[in-house]
């Protein structure tokens, strides 16, 4: 007897598994069972499993028999004509939906003429194998795996038109492509997902060859007659969002331009933008400092005097202002209610972007690069034609990262625009790289894509010969301005006295344990002394117990508190980490001892209880 589960639980037992597992199989094909419910026969087990949980993944599939699809080509062109529907096609059997466990049982083809005996379901299109971005990546079956994941993945972070009502939305952290541009090589995704609708990307001539050294690794080198043309270029919109809050005891926030009176107030001109009801203007041109919403707020915390009315509320300041490194322009301001009924105020930024060196590019097969060089367009390599690329990609890009659909993308976009039409690159069912290449012949061109380049500089023509296309480029969300950092002083951490952290903080940049051995290798080990002291601090030690003393800033004295004033002192150079570190272990009860090591030899002149200043006093581990 066989035992069957149904959605892993055991339901009883049937005489033959395989017998009741084809009986309700062929109830699903024939209607009389909902086309999710999937059913699996182990053989190795002797287990049948019936799974109807929500959740599960199913794919549909055209069912084979005996060899033969059960899809004509009468009901095909029924379909096309719209005399035939999906639903009509699953009620009756021929195309089914399996989940993974049934899957375990299934022989699938990939096409018509893959089918044997022993298939049992046919692929509805090849493509189907991929997910959305994956299958927008032209000629994918010419590419290594991996990279076509990263390109898959470098497609969600493309700069483009995302939204047609983008002008009416706040939305946080977007970028929006000037000029996109519909691919000359598409993929059957492209019409399905409406791509041309909002596109991600622009058409740009690209020669694979050095430049001078400036295109290494994966940088790539860009014309700056092609920026100027509007190549790339990109608006940035971020809001600045502020609502009125209330508090306990009927106070609130007010949003308006702060009285001089007010606990924390800026210069009059931080406050310069605004206008009488605190909110700024329009196209108005902001800067790090500059407030953008004025708001006052009740004081944090309410001291007990309040509550005899002897001291005065005093209000304080809580304005929106550009954090380090922020500017843009005003872009619109909006004052609405917030879903608790509060006044919200949100000022929408916008700042243009122009490609500059550091900018993130790729095309759609994962080869992305940063910017390395502008090039005036005088000193670009031209072709015969007069024809200038756009972009320098470096030929070392291509054998290691076996990206072939990178080459044949070139390759047909230079089809396409030459010929004037759209190029299908869908993966496994696209046009034919000979059939492109016979193409490219007849129009005059050499087959293999490349051509006699000569130098921009020197006029002098170039030994090779250069391999040169049209191909569809995007510009990444990960763009310098949003990530360019530095500082030399600035605002410190409370507890640690170290600098603060990230680049909205003005924070430093952290010199670890991996940074720290490169310089000693590099030989230049006295460079972390001063790397090392950003919060360096003199502490008092007591020579006789050797804990830390106390300065009495007032008498100009030292004392120790657990050896009392006759005693001697140091001044010790010390790291406030470690300072901190010894006060955790005094925490703990333990008695973090240190022993000075003096240097030079004592005076017999110095006076018990002052600090031995002429001590060159050392820490020993």
């Amino acid at each position: 007897m066989t035992e069957v589960f149904l959605n892993n639980k055991y339901v009883g037992k049937v005489t033959n598994g395989k017998e009741f597992v084809s009986s309700l199989l062929a109830q699903r094909r024939g209607n009389k069972l909902p086309s999710s419910v999937s059913m699996y026969y182990n053989e190795g087990v002797d287990q049948v499993f019936l799974e109807t949980c929500s959740g599960r993944v199913i794919r549909p599939l055209v069912v084979i028999k005996n060899g033969k699809t059960l899809l004509t080509e009468a009901q095909v062109e029924k379909l096309e004509k719209g005399e035939l529907k999906w639903q009509d096609l699953v009620s009756q059997g021929i195309i089914e939906y399996l989940d993974t466990n049934e899957e375990e049982s299934a022989l699938v083809a990939l096409r018509e003429s893959d089918i044997t005996q022993d298939h049992t379901h046919l692929e509805i299109s090849p493509i189907d194998i991929f997910g959305l971005t994956s299958s927008l990546v032209p000629f994918g079956n010419y590419n290594q795996g991996v990279r076509l994941t990263q390109g898959s993945k470098n497609q969600k972070q493309a700069v483009g038109f995302y939204a047609a009502n983008f002008y009416s939305r706040m939305d946080m952290d977007v970028n929006l492509l000037h000029y996109p541009q519909k691919p000359i090589v598409t993929t059957i995704t492209n019409q399905l997902l409406r791509m041309d609708e909002h596109p991600t990307g622009q058409n740009v001539v690209v020669a694979i060859m050095s430049y001078q050294g400036y295109n290494m690794q994966d940088a790539i080198v860009i014309n700056k007659g092609s920026i100027d043309r509007g190549f790339g270029r990109s608006t940035y919109f971020r809001p600045v969002i502020s609502e009125e809050l209330r508090y306990s005891g009927g106070l609130s926030d007010e949003v308006g331009v702060p009285d001089k009176d007010v606990k924390g107030y800026r210069t009059e001109h931080d406050y310069r933008f605004l206008e009488d009801d605190g909110m700024i203007y329009p196209e108005a041109v902001v800067a790090e400092g500059d407030v953008i919403i004025g708001k006052t707020s009740p004081p944090r915390f309410l001291s007990s005097l309040e509550e005899y009315n002897l001291a005065q509320t005093s209000r304080r300041e809580s304005s929106m202002a550009l954090k380090h490194g922020e500017h843009g322009v005003v872009d619109q301001v909006l004052l609405t209610e917030s879903e608790e009924g509060n006044k919200l105020v949100q000022v929408r930024l916008r700042e243009q972007r122009i490609p500059e060196i550091g900018d993130k590019f790729t095309s759609r097969h994962g080869q992305k690069g940063v910017i390395s060089l502008i090039v005036p367009e005088a000193d670009i390599p031209f072709t015969s034609g007069g024809i200038k690329p756009d972009i320098l990609f470096s030929p070392h890009g291509i054998p290691s990262r076996m990206t072939v659909s990178h080459l044949i993308e070139l390759l047909s976009g230079k089809v396409g625009a030459l010929s004037g039409r759209y190029v299908d690159g869908t993966t496994f069912e696209g046009e034919q790289e000979e059939d492109l290449r016979a193409e490219l012949l007849r129009m005059g061109f050499r087959e293999n894509g490349t051509e006699t380049l000569y130098n921009g500089i020197t006029g002098g023509q170039y030994n090779a010969k250069i391999y040169i296309g049209n191909m569809y480029y995007i510009k990444l969300k990960h763009m310098v301005a949003n990530k360019i950092h530095s500082r030399a002083r600035g605002p410190i951490q409370l507890l640690t006295r170290q600098p603060t952290e990230g680049r909205a903080k003005e924070g430093g940049l952290r010199l670890g344990e991996m940074e720290k051995d490169t310089f000693v290798a590099h030989g230049a080990s006295l460079l972390l002394k001063e790397r090392f002291d950003s919060d360096k601090t003199e502490v008092p030690i007591c020579e006789g117990c050797g804990l830390v003393a106390i300065h009495d800033a007032r008498k100009n004295s030292y004392f120790c508190p657990t050896c009392g004033e006759n005693v001697e002192i140091s001044n010790i150079e010390m790291s406030y980490a470690f300072k901190l570190l010894l006060d955790e272990f005094k925490s703990l009860t333990l008695f973090p001892k240190l022993k000075l090591i003096s240097q030079i030899t004592k005076k017999p002149s110095t006076e018990a209880g002052a600090p031995a200043a002429e001590q060159k006093a050392g820490l020993e581990e």
